[in-house]
């Protein structure tokens, strides 16, 4: 590797300019004088324009390009004096451990560039050839890490909230200022991405040294493994969990002891089971998921994280849906003012992921039954059985079928409602006993709390126009009655 300095005096005037704006006239005449005599390589419109012709497979890069130069006043980027930067320099190393951010893509022309970070090879590509295969490689970067994959790409993965608007000149403004941004950059990223981080190279790890042996059970005869319990399985349930970490040291034995009882306590918390001490065979078919799988759905929510809004792990009140671990958040003030089990749609009629707004809550709600359902169902119900729709609290209204409000009624006694062309919502549910079962995919799509009231308790908990006892009388079932939120409620569904 060839030497690589960045001039401190050229960051610091970079970082004035960029975060404080301040006398720029005065700044800009002394970055002027810096930047010439460090900058090297003369990049123009007809320069750029010769380059893409040269590198075609890079011209989907060309309009980000001309916006970055454009605003360096067509100043180099990667040399100071004759040789490429620092800053050059760990770019290039981040694009070569690609893999470890989640991704698998490859940079067009990656030998190329090879070829002038290689101090042994003769063959050293032109400086203006360099110093635009970095800028492209930049936008390569950042257009992976940084933006994600292109909107047709997500919306086969499941993700549809909204993609971040990001300035590429001013994300490498502030790297420059700062290259271990490149190392880690909450500001950029929403912070769950860097926890997948980690498990991404733990979980590889594991994969690489062959510590993911499979656990073998008889499936026909299988009863659940308890305490005092003895079985091989046990030994090799005891195995995987000290190599994922739940349990601290591996004893070998094929007991269900005390300390191995710890660990399924720990194993259950992290996946958010039943805190209990039994081992079912559903346990055991998730413990024996391949890690390819485990590895490839890391990286698939580590795309994810690339789309959600960092500025929500910052926010002051907002509600997140985890649909796999079954489970509400609502934060308020930075803090959990409630978490709740939910249960969500099943698999012919899979709750959707999107992100949208809260701004009203309806109590004692009516239920407008889905054509779907009427189709579907009702329709077999009410021809075997004419008083159905009495017997149910339904009626007929313009057409459609409605359940009305009532302790039965499908939606509870309470509903949040965030307008989506999904028609998907929030609500309490009188099936309470279905929050018992583990794995709770039981709805038409719509999210069911099990702690609806608390939820709308805490959320108009400091609006004067709504005490307790007004709450309580609106949720008696009589009538339907809405309160329109003062604040609007940002909720992800995810």
């Amino acid at each position: 590797m060839r030497n690589f300095t960045l001039p401190t005096i050229l960051i610091a005037i970079s970082f004035f300019a960029f975060s404080f704006k301040a006398a720029p006239d005065k700044i800009k005449s002394i970055e002027s004088a810096v930047v010439s005599k460090y900058a090297v390589v003369t990049i123009d419109a007809a320069a750029i324009n010769s380059f893409f012709k040269k590198y075609p497979k890079l011209k989907k890069y060309q309009k980000d390009v001309e916006g970055i130069y454009k605003a360096k006043e067509y100043k180099s980027i990667w040399y100071d004096d004759k040789s490429i930067s620092e800053f050059g320099a760990l770019l290039y190393q981040k694009v070569n451990v690609l893999k470890d951010q989640g991704i698998d893509s490859t940079m067009p022309y990656k030998e190329v560039i090879d070829e002038a970070f290689n101090e042994s090879d003769n063959i050293v590509p032109p400086q203006i050839d360099t110093e635009l295969l970095l800028t492209n490689m930049y936008v390569f970067y950042a257009s992976n890490v940084y933006s994600g994959v292109d909107s047709a790409t997500l919306k086969k993965i499941g993700w549809y909230l909204p993609s971040k608007t990001i300035s590429y000149s001013r994300i490498l403004d502030s790297l420059i200022v700062d290259n271990s941004r490149l190392n880690e950059d909450d500001y950029l990223l929403f912070n769950q991405y860097y926890k997948l981080q980690d498990a991404l190279k733990k979980y590889r790890k594991i994969e690489k040294d062959n510590l993911w042996q499979k656990i073998t059970i008889d499936s026909a005869n299988y009863k659940d493994l308890r305490p005092d319990d003895t079985a091989i399985a046990i030994k090799q349930i005891r195995q995987r969990l000290y190599v994922v970490g739940d349990l601290k040291q591996d004893n070998k034995s094929d007991i269900y002891d005390e300390e191995l009882m710890a660990g399924v306590l720990n194993y259950k918390r992290r996946y958010n089971l039943k805190l209990n001490y039994a081992i079912t065979r559903d346990h055991i078919n998730q413990l024996n998921e391949p890690i390819s799988k485990r590895i490839k759905t890391i990286m698939l929510n580590m795309e994810r994280c690339r789309w959600i809004p960092t500025k929500l792990a910052k926010a002051n009140e907002y509600i997140m849906v985890n649909i796999p671990s079954f489970r509400m958040f609502y934060v308020k003030g930075g803090q959990y003012a409630l978490v709740s089990d939910i249960f969500v749609g099943s698999r012919l009629s899979e709750t959707v992921i999107f992100s949208g707004t809260m701004d009203r809550i309806v109590f004692s709600p009516y239920w407008y039954v889905p054509k779907s359902i009427i189709q579907n169902e009702l329709k077999l119900q009410m021809a075997n059985d004419k008083n159905y729709l009495a017997d149910h609290n339904m009626e007929w209204n313009g057409g459609k079928v409605r359940q009305k409000p009532g302790p039965k009624n499908s939606l509870g006694l309470v509903k949040f409602m965030f307008p989506n062309p999904n028609d998907i919502y929030m609500h309490d549910t009188p099936a309470k006993s279905l929050f018992e079962f583990e794995k709770r995919t039981f709805s038409h799509g719509c999210i069911n709390v099990k702690e609806a009231k608390a939820l709308a308790l805490e959320i108009l908990k400091d609006d004067p126009d709504w005490p307790v006892d007004k709450i309580d009388k609106a949720m008696s079932g009589e009538k339907e009655t809405t309160c329109m939120l003062k604040n609007k409620i940002p909720v992800y569904i995810g």
